[in-house]
């Protein structure tokens, strides 16, 4: 990441540092407020906003528009692999999910069969399931 980041002439700062690292622990996208909440007063949230953008220019991160129009962040797929998301319409939370292979292929001659009727060509696809979660139900 740090060579990616030095290859677009983007200094791998300790905040940036700090960003990377709590959203590669996280099991899910985080908005900026729950970023700044784990990260603590360490960091204004003027400067969290200004590495996330940064970090997103660079292609380290990528947001997510939920559930309620908030923005959401995390790692791009080429750092963590692909992933859809389970998004929460009561409480707001997003939890990746890994789909097994013989799902994702079966996803994936949809996208194609969509791609064909609509004569485009589909590059890659996010799914996003809206429902409850299990601590809301």
């Amino acid at each position: 990441m740090e060579k990616r980041l030095l290859d677009r002439g983007v200094r791998y700062t300790p905040a940036r540092r700090v960003v990377v690292e709590v959203l590669a622990d996280s099991p899910g996208p985080l908005s900026a407020a729950e970023l700044c909440e784990i990260i603590g007063a360490g960091m204004p949230l003027s400067s969290l906003y200004r590495s996330l953008s940064v970090l997103e220019a660079a292609g380290v991160v990528a947001p997510h528009l939920g559930a309620r129009g908030l923005s959401r962040y995390e790692l791009a797929e080429w750092l963590i692999g692909h992933h859809h998301h389970l998004i929460c319409l009561e409480c707001g939370s997003v939890d990746d999910v890994a789909v097994p292979s013989h799902y994702e292929r079966q996803v994936e001659a949809i996208i194609a069969g969509i791609g064909e009727m609509a004569s485009f060509a589909p590059s890659g696809h996010a799914i996003e399931i809206e429902g409850r979660c299990a601590r809301c139900r």
